[in-house]
């Protein structure tokens, strides 16, 4: 049901009836209720198991890809994060205002998946060490926040692709900084 209902929320504006939801997944509507008795706790659901998916899944990309590669693959899935997190903005910024929805520490979780993929990066030389976590997230935010209204996906791997190669480790500059 989780899976179902992530894939409706990215499909739209988060105008997803339940019903779709249980019928899409292959239950009964009481079936969703009885896992989750309100929208707030599908959401709730939801919005975990992604997040939980793409902060934990920043090893197993280093496991089969050279570090930048995997930050790259990563955005991608933390893009998909994104997207459907804008279909249920709504109702968890409502839970979240309310208290029925605990208020997560997603920056946190993402800047630390990051970092770990960073460390990895500077430790093989394929990305710089010089750079912190929180501005590579803060980079992110920015793609993904200008992209919001009107991005297409070409954009946004276009955009993608110039973080990844701000990040990668330039040749030395004999003149220095800029100005220098």
């Amino acid at each position: 049901m989780i899976a179902t209902a992530r894939a409706a929320f990215t499909a739209t504006d988060g105008t997803v009836a339940l019903e779709a939801v249980a019928r899409d997944a292959g239950v009964g509507i009481g079936t969703l209720y009885r896992h989750f008795p309100t929208r707030e706790a599908l959401v709730e659901a939801v919005y975990a198991a992604e997040l939980d998916d793409v902060t934990g899944n920043a090893p197993a990309l280093l496991a089969e890809l050279a570090p930048d590669a995997a930050l790259r693959a990563w955005m991608d899935r933390y893009g998909a994060f994104v997207a459907a997190k804008r279909g249920m903005i709504d109702t968890l910024r409502a839970g979240w205002a309310s208290g029925s929805i605990a208020t997560p520490s997603t920056r946190e979780r993402v800047t630390a998946a990051i970092a770990t993929i960073l460390a990895e990066g500077a430790r093989t030389g394929s990305l710089r060490a010089d750079v912190a976590p929180q501005d590579v997230t803060a980079l992110l935010l920015g793609v993904f926040l200008s992209t919001t209204a009107g991005g297409t996906p070409e954009q946004i791997g276009r955009l993608l692709d110039l973080v990844i190669d701000a990040l990668r480790p330039g040749p030395p500059d004999a003149a220095g900084p800029a100005g220098g």
